[in-house]
């Protein structure tokens, strides 16, 4: 910045401050723009479309003189554009090369056409008698004479004044001079509906004549025709346009104006409008001459500006104005004017009304009457303005762009403001952006505006537009797009319920924030591992630009341009006011959250962790810090929870980043510095201390589950215990609201965390010792230096702890405060007694007395008071499963930048709301778990539990519901809800024997597990295994199998009960027994229930590296954890057709063979054993638990039941593989399987039915052997209702099968009438139909169904006598008389005699005994007019 010149200083003194202007090379303030000059033709024709004051400029216009000036001087030498493209050679003739080069004048003037003047009148000057013209003096013409059109000098109106005074007295009359253009009248966009009548008052009687009424046209000149009576013509169609306009009333007039601007293109208009306002203004110039110019009034157009951003106001619940004309007249007076003139101003003789207008009062804002919305515009503090508010002028909303009455800026305002060269403008600009960023992130906007906010900020640039302005030298420039840039990415209420559920059973692990709707992998990746996926991954958006990478992941675009870096700069170098310094800290955070990729770039920054631990986490800091309303000016040198919350989320994002935290930057140091001490004795404000405090034992916490710093747990454990024998303390202060109470309780949690890591890594000592004394070659892991001696001794006190704060429990309000402190006190606990029953130093008989003295004391009691009662009955309005809703994404989310929030928040009832059930009863049922599968005697004290109605009403519902959409938010929710319904599941497995009622709702335990099963997230392998390996295939779920299901089935079959089709099951082109009952295939599949579970869990074998990370955090190992981020969401575990997927896996493999052109000889040897399985496994699900199938469409599954076709080549023809398959194929033939079975809807999982079709024809043409289960499958798709193209695909392509397809009637599960209604009405099918059936490739011995269809269709074709086109109605007439004249009999009289289908008759339909006459009589019409007059005769 250059100071200003002082008085005093001398010229001297200014050169030099220009040389130091010069030398900076900086900016001017001032940026001098040259503008056109106004004498051109067209600066002329614009200014004609501006409105004429009373007082013009000084501007000199000469008619007889050319716009362009001749030049004085020689002008400088043009310069070929050409010349150093041209060659010449020294020996070349000039002469030579003048003559090739020389072209002749007509190359340049082809056509020379000169103007007809024959018409033109020729005037002679006056004849004067001097030698010379008179010259004559500015002085002699009247100073009071002026002109009012355009901008004039006073020079040029002396002129136009002379002339006008020198031609005769016969001027134009009035009526001439008030000219309009009639077409351009019609044209006019800016006319209102109201102008015309308003125009039309002022005349009397007259109707448009001073509008219409002209003597030359304004637009049609003639000069085109090329003829010398072009003008003639011109005014001839000028006149008939005057006549027909004459005749129009004004409504006419009106609408055929409308109309003519909905059609005409706008730059038309605008041309014609120019061309008219030109005739205009010189017609209106003659008419001022005659009159005096002071009496002229001049209109002033009121611009109006339409909407120019996609986010509009919305208009319900909001009155509108009528808005009037905006070009309006008005006589403007000395009372007008906001300023008035005096004599003694200098140059204010001549008013120029168009300059003072803006310093009129603005009008009040009124909305326009459109059902368009309106541009929104907000108040400096990021507040909507209503488009109607009428707010005061002092406030600083109203500016002199678009909408001048209308106070607030709009979102394009802003960004023009922001990149102002004023820095006040720019700050201003970047905070009220980021004011409306985080307004709209809460919902403030939902309802008043359409379109989402966010989004438009993000495509219009924002984002880099914050980057740009981070990078700005300004401090307020970067203050303001850090908070901008905060507000954008950070929200307070996604880290506040994070740090609520840190302390939840599996809260410390969380999915990492990473958007996951990015580009889908190309299909030659398909196969790639994960490794290679996510390094081909990292490759391309390497390559990617910073804005294509920011689209749809903004944390990743962010981290390409090096972001981190600038805010090391900024903390390290700028060192900004305490509140920017927060703002970065928290972006920081949100990018760790991002996910283990960015927690090492943000490790890998130089100096960026140096920086944030030596000047935020500092050991000693100013003592006058935490004195009362101490202002901090500066945040460098104090300690900041922010800081080590940071440090902690950072070292979430891996075991090694941890690591290096604790090692590399003497993080160590700083947890006994912060957990050591109390927080009223740290030199910090209160609150602050707390805070501080609580995320140093969070860090320590996440450190120890990775089985690290524990070495800490030894130096502290004295401080440990003080802190945990002052818990019950909580207690007498919880009836106070007191601000600090709910951060104690917090602070108590995390502590107790830490307890539980350390706890379950010294339950891992042995173990890790075992393996180290072992002479094993695999990598060894050093035991961790804590032992179960050490930490056991803790158990008593938080024992203690937790029955006194469980009295309280009926206490509402005290109980929501401390739910979260008595959480972890349950996880604690089942975490010490599951380590303890594994310790070989620890008596087991002493560990289930513990057990049994902590049920009858503790556990018992807690489970029969009334408030656990209530606690079970929440689960239904709490459950994110039961209410879809509660978690469905909030308005203002955008899929490049991942939030938890939700539509409405985190109401009290909601999952993780401050009245949530769900973490107390998940760590109770834990616990109970935990103590039963120690104590085996135990679980029957504990039956109580699965009895609560509560309970079992949320089970009932959670699994008919379908599950909401996996989204950030869903998955975090319902990722805790699983391991609810987990372990009551595990007890529910335990009680089976036990308790006397699970009888009655062991099917709702297993469809909760397999509705479970098919939900389970990444993260949750080690869950899916135990439930596939307990609880999916465990025959006490399934009890139908040994109370009498298989017999029922039978039973039902015998009786032709339910909704069955035919009994009948299609035979077996190969030799075998006598078929199967249902019954009996069930029976079989129950008893197989361990091979079929061996089975799937055999082909789940992909999962498992995941199950191995899985298994380390569910069961404590610790040293085995890699990350506290769980893998990234992409949709559940497992697909929605898991029961199907060995069958598919089967498929896949033999296709892809076939792809590469490989031939499997030999299928797997167990090939059969495993379709027959997976076969068993549906047919149990369908027959005894159907509505766990219902999340599957009926076509996906016949899809997948058709794989068995096109695996291998006789594969369908194994005895065990037909009967599962025909069962099956008998269930989903049922009518209300047909009525749900749509073919043309996307199927999960297939790209297209129709390929998958063509593929069944070509197994079906080639290894069929004429099967009749095959051709069922086949035939299915044929349905009258299904796409036309799988019947073409049939009888058009693949007409060679209709020979093999020999399903017989009796044996086609599916009624016929699905196939011949309605009527066919394509006639490219039914040629189809009547060429098979008439060349005998389609017979009735052959493929009976399809015969009837086609018989069916043709003959309903050729006896329809309703309209249609005439092709079709050639076509029918001409198959009738076809088949009048077929010599095949038989097929004659079943196309002509057909009646109606009969499932009883061996042909499939019933015969006329004699045609009805309506159709003899048709048939005789037709077959008459074939013959020319003679009628055939008819046999009946």
């Amino acid at each position: 910045m250059f100071s200003r010149p002082k008085p005093g200083e001398s010229e001297a003194d200014l050169i030099h401050f220009q040389n130091q202007f010069l030398a900076a090379r900086a900016s001017p303030a001032v940026k001098i723009v040259k503008k056109a000059d106004k004498r051109k033709g067209e600066e002329r024709n614009s200014d004609a479309e501006r409105p004429q004051l009373q007082d013009s400029k000084d501007v000199v216009m000469l008619d007889d003189f050319p716009d362009i000036l001749p030049a004085l001087t020689p002008g400088p030498p043009k310069k070929s554009k050409i010349k150093s493209a041209c060659v010449h050679f020294d020996d070349e003739d000039p002469e030579e090369r003048l003559e090739n080069h020389d072209q002749h004048i007509t190359a340049v003037f082809s056509k020379i056409i000169e103007r007809d003047t024959s018409a033109e009148a020729v005037t002679m000057p006056a004849p004067t008698g001097d030698p010379f013209p008179r010259i004559f003096h500015r002085s002699e013409i009247k100073s009071e004479v002026k002109v009012g059109s355009g901008r004039k000098s006073i020079f040029a109106q002396k002129m136009a004044a002379r002339r006008a005074a020198e031609k005769p007295a016969t001027a134009p009359s009035a009526e001439c001079t008030q000219i309009a253009s009639a077409s351009l009248d019609v044209l006019n966009p800016e006319g209102s509906a109201e102008e015309a009548p308003e125009a039309n008052s002022s005349n009397g009687d007259n109707k448009a004549d001073d509008v219409f009424i002209s003597q030359r046209p304004c637009i049609i000149t003639g000069e085109g025709l090329g003829c010398q009576k072009s003008e003639q013509e011109a005014q001839a169609i000028h006149e008939e346009n005057v006549e027909k306009l004459q005749s129009m009333s004004q409504e006419e007039i009106l609408k055929e104006q409308e109309r003519l601007l909905a059609q005409l293109d706008p730059s038309l208009v605008a041309f014609l409008k120019s061309r008219r306002s030109g005739n205009v203004g010189q017609k209106n110039e003659i008419k001022m001459e005659q009159n005096r110019p002071e009496e002229f009034v001049e209109s002033l157009t009121v611009p109006q500006c339409g909407v120019r951003t996609s986010l509009s106001m919305q208009e319900s619940g909001l009155e509108e104005s009528v808005r009037r004309d905006e070009n309006m007249k008005m006589e403007i007076t000395d009372d007008d004017l906001p300023v008035k003139p005096r004599k003694e101003w200098i140059h204010m003789d001549n008013v120029e009304f168009e300059k003072l207008e803006w310093m009129k009062d603005l009008p009040s804002p009124r909305q326009k009457k459109t059902k368009k919305g309106m541009q929104a515009r907000f108040s400096l503090k990021g507040d909507l303005i209503p488009a109607d508010a009428d707010l005061p002028t002092h406030l600083g909303l109203h500016h002199h762009g678009e909408e001048a009455e209308r106070a607030g800026y709009s979102l394009q305002e802003l960004f023009h403001l922001s990149r102002s060269q004023l820095i006040q403008q720019r700050t201003l600009a970047l905070q009220v952006l980021g004011r409306i960023v985080q307004k709209a992130r809460a919902g403030e906007f939902a309802s008043s505006l359409k379109g989402s906010v966010l989004r438009l900020l993000l495509d219009a640039g924002f984002l880099f537009l914050l980057r740009f302005s981070l990078d700005d030298a300004v401090d307020n420039v970067m203050a303001a797009s850090v908070g901008a840039l905060r507000a954008l990415l950070v929200s307070s209420d996604d880290e506040k319920y994070l740090d609520c559920t840190f302390s939840w059973y599996q809260g410390m692990a969380a999915f990492p924030f990473v958007p996951n709707n990015e580009e889908e992998e190309e299909e030659e990746e398909e196969e790639l591992t994960g490794t290679e996926k996510s390094q081909n991954k990292k490759q391309k958006d390497e390559n990617k630009p910073d804005a294509d990478v920011a689209r749809y992941d903004v944390v990743k675009g962010l981290l390409k341009t090096r972001i981190q870096h600038r805010l090391r700069y900024i903390l390290e170098v700028v060192r900004p006011v305490p509140t920017v310094v927060l703002d970065i800290l928290h972006i920081l955070t949100r990018i760790a959250r991002h996910s283990s990729e960015a927690c090492i770039q943000l490790l890998d920054c130089p100096r960026l962790i140096e920086t944030i631990v030596r000047e935020f986490l500092p050991t000693r800091w100013d003592p006058h810090v935490a004195e009362p309303g101490c202002l901090l000016t500066s945040l460098h040198g104090v300690a900041c929870a922010a800081a080590m919350k940071f440090i902690r989320v950072l070292a979430s994002g891996g075991r090694n980043a941890t690591a290096r935290l604790l090692n590399k930057f003497e993080m160590k140091s700083r947890l006994i510095r912060f957990t050591a001490e109390d927080p009223q004795d740290l030199l910090l404000p209160r609150e602050e201390a707390i805070r501080l405090n609580t995320e140093a034992f969070r860090l320590w916490a996440v450190a120890a589950g990775y089985g690290q710093a524990c070495d800490l747990y030894r130096d502290l454990y004295p401080v440990l215990v003080r802190i945990l024998q002052s818990l019950p303390e909580l207690l007498s202060t919880s009836h106070e609201k007191n601000p600090m109470f709910e951060l104690s309780v917090q602070r108590a949690a995390a502590v107790v965390t830490l307890l539980v890591n350390v706890t379950q890594t010294a339950g891992c000592t042995v173990e890790l010792q075992a393996k180290l004394s072992s002479c094993e070659d695999s990598e060894q892991i050093p035991p961790p230096p804590v032992t179960w001696n050490q930490v056991s001794g803790l158990q008593p006190f938080l024992e203690t702890s937790m029955k006194k704060f469980l009295q309280v429990i009926s206490w509402t309000e005290t109980w929501q405060i401390l739910q979260p402190l008595t959480t972890t006190y349950m996880i604690y606990l089942g975490v010490y007694y599951s380590a303890c029953s594994q310790q070989p130093s620890v008596n087991p008989v002493d560990c289930l007395e513990e057990l049994e003295r902590l049920t009858s004391e503790v556990l018992q009691p807690l489970l029969s008071q009334p408030a656990m009662h209530s606690m079970w009955d929440l689960l239904r309005p709490c459950s994110a499963l039961c209410n879809p809703l509660s978690c469905s994404p909030a308005p203002e989310s955008v899929f490049s930048i991942v939030s938890l929030s939700c539509t409405g928040g985190k109401l009290p009832l909601s999952l993780v709301g401050s009245k949530s059930p769900f973490p107390f009863l998940t760590a109770l049922l834990f616990l109970i778990n935990s103590i039963t599968h120690i104590h085996k005697g135990l679980i029957s004290k504990y039956s109580s539990v699965l009895s609560f109605e509560g309970l079992k009403d949320y089970l009932h519902q959670s699994w008919q519901t379908a599950p909401p959409s996996v989204t950030p938010a869903s998955a975090w929710m319902l990722r805790h809800e699983y391991h609810l319904q987990y372990f009551a599941l595990v007890l529910a497995r335990k009680m089976a024997g036990t308790c006397p009622d699970y009888s009655r709702h062991a099917s709702l335990y297993h469809c909760v597990a397999m509705a479970l099963l098919s939900r389970l997230l990444p993260g949750s392998e080690h869950l899916a295994y135990e439930i596939l390996l307990d609880l999916a295939f465990n025959p006490e779920f399934l009890l139908e199998g040994k109370t009498g299901g298989p017999e029922a089935a039978d039973f039902s079959d015998i009786l032709h009960l339910g909704a069955s089709a035919k009994l009948s099951q299609p035979g077996s082109a190969a030799a075998s027994s006598s078929k199967p009952t249902r019954g009996a295939l069930l029976r079989d599949s129950y008893q197989n229930l361990p091979a079929i579970r061996s089975c799937y869990l055999s082909h789940f074998v992909h999962l498992q590296p995941a199950l191995v990370h899985s298994q380390a955090s569910y069961q404590g190992r610790n040293y085995l954890i890699q990350s506290m981020l769980l893998p990234e969401v992409r949709g559940p575990i497992l697909p929605s057709d898991w029961p199907f997927f060995p069958l598919i896996s089967l498929y896949n493999k033999v296709t892809n063979a076939e792809t590469r052109g490989a031939v499997l000889n030999s299928l797997p040897l167990d090939l059969v054993n495993t379709v027959t399985w997976n076969l068993q496994w549906v047919l149990l699900l369908e027959t005894w638990r159907p509505k766990t199938l219902q999340t599957i469409p009926t076509a996906a599954r016949l899809a997948r039941l058709m794989c068995i076709f096109l695996t291998g080549s006789d594969l369908f023809l194994e005895a065990p593989i037909h009967c599962y398959t025909a069962a099956l194929l008998s269930v989903y033939c049922q009518p209300k399987a047909l009525d749900s079975l749509n073919l043309d809807a996307p199927l999960p999982g297939l790209a297209s039915f129709h390929d998958l079709y063509i593929s069944l024809l070509e197994q079906f043409e080639g290894v069929s052997f004429g099967d009749p289960l095959f051709g069922v499958f086949v035939l299915l798709p044929l349905q009258k209702r299904f796409s036309v193209h799988l019947r073409l695909s049939v009888f058009g392509e693949h007409t060679s099968i209709l020979r093999a397809l020999g399903v017989p009637l009796q044996q086609f599960p599916v009624p016929l009438e699905r196939y011949t209604s309605p009527p066919e009405d394509n006639l490219n099918l039914l040629r189809h139909y009547f060429r098979t059936l008439v060349t005998g490739a389609l017979r009735s011995t052959w493929c009976p169904v399809l015969y009837v269809v086609a018989v069916a269709h043709v003959n309903s074709f050729i006896f329809s006598q309703d309209s249609t086109t005439q092709e079709a109605d050639a076509a029918r007439k001409s198959m009738l008389r076809k088949t009048w004249l077929l010599v095949d009999e038989t097929l004659k009289k079943h196309l002509l005699y057909y009646r109606l289908l009969n499932a009883e008759s061996p042909l499939g339909f019933d015969l006329y005994e004699q045609l009805p006459p309506i159709r003899l009589k048709y048939l005789q019409m037709v077959m008459q007019k074939d013959n020319k007059g003679n009628a055939p005769v008819l046999v009946s």
